[in-house]
């Protein structure tokens, strides 16, 4: 029998988390609930899982080993709770929330429980994140340069800072994991944003640009630029240390080492697929180290971004203390 997989919120990343499921011969996506029945309905006509809009009745009757969560950063509520307080592992969506504190409690609680939670940062598990990680293993980084700029997405919640908590919170978000990932823990933001040039987009409250000063716990010094006023799409992260230089684009690895330039494109297939595949065998198995960003790590995440709409609110730097963050 496969792993019992349910799912909370059925909008565009659950479906691509569906396709992923529907490819791995371990999984049995058994149920989903989403706020708008027709969308579960309709997942349950494609994936043939049965269709609820009460969570907790899905819960007891489908009693799954899995709930995968796929809602918007406000919508969480205690659906993380909800799983722990019956022993259910959890796949949650970036970002975790938009509220730090309560963010902490659902980690503390999941910790406590002792199940596996995952969360959404696919790129780790790309091939060539992977082997950017490995050479900069040991080698000392003096300087992080990172962007996120693409067009503005017109999902009505994501205009909206009280929902998504902006570009950076949101989407951007996978970014910062990156230089997370690649450099090491940040000790300190301090951003600064500008809310104008959205005034096109009737509700739009989020920033149009926002750049963010990082300093590493390793004493590497950093940025992170964003915008959602672009015609086209770009990111990267960009390491800088002695004599070599690290760029990490999408599917593309370039190292420049001395006078030396050696590009390598990524061999692997999706990276939801690798994640997805990689949480079911960590159930299956009970192997927790297959997991490449698990809940207590995208809270770290989550701290960073959250700091940095404090900092461009306050006009001060934030100061990233453990788990927590203080000016």
């Amino acid at each position: 029998m496969g792993v019992r997989v349910a799912f909370a919120g059925v909008g565009g990343i659950a479906q691509t988390h569906l396709k992923a499921l529907s490819a791995n011969k371990h999984a049995e996506v058994v149920a989903a609930c989403d706020v708008v029945l027709e969308r579960a309905e309709a997942a349950g006509q494609t994936y043939g899982l049965k269709a609820y809009y009460d969570v907790d009745l899905m819960l007891e009757r489908e009693k799954p080993d899995a709930l995968f969560i796929c809602v918007p950063p406000f919508a969480h509520a205690e659906l993380e709770e909800k799983a722990v307080s019956r022993g259910i592992h959890l796949m949650v969506e970036k970002p975790l929330g938009l509220d730090i504190d309560i963010i902490r409690s659902k980690a503390a609680a999941i910790r406590q429980a002792g199940i596996l939670a995952a969360s959404g940062y696919c790129l780790r598990y790309q091939d060539v994140a992977r082997q950017a990680r490995s050479y900069l293993s040991g080698k000392e980084i003096g300087m992080v340069r990172a962007h996120y700029l693409c067009g503005f997405v017109e999902t009505p919640w994501w205009r909206d800072i009280t929902k998504s908590g902006g570009q950076l919170v949101e989407q951007a978000t996978h970014t910062v994991d990156m230089t997370r990932y690649l450099a090491g823990e940040i000790k300190s933001v301090y951003a600064r944003m500008r809310f104008g040039l959205l005034e096109h987009k009737p509700g739009a409250s989020i920033p149009s640009v926002a750049t963010v000063c990082l300093d590493f716990e390793s004493g590497a010094v950093g940025h992170i630029d964003t915008s959602c006023i672009q015609s086209d799409w770009s990111s990267s992260v960009e390491v800088l240390g002695r004599d070599y230089k690290l760029t990490l684009s999408g599917r593309k690895l370039t190292i420049l080492e001395g006078e030396e330039t050696k590009v390598y494109e990524s061999e692997s297939g999706s990276a939801y697929q690798a994640q997805d595949d990689a949480f079911i065998e960590a159930i299956r198995t009970g192997d927790r180290s297959l997991i490449r960003s698990t809940y207590d790590d995208a809270l770290r995440t989550a701290e960073v971004t959250l700091a940095a709409n404090e900092s461009a609110l306050t006009g001060l730097p934030i100061a990233m203390r453990g788990h927590v963050y203080s000016s």
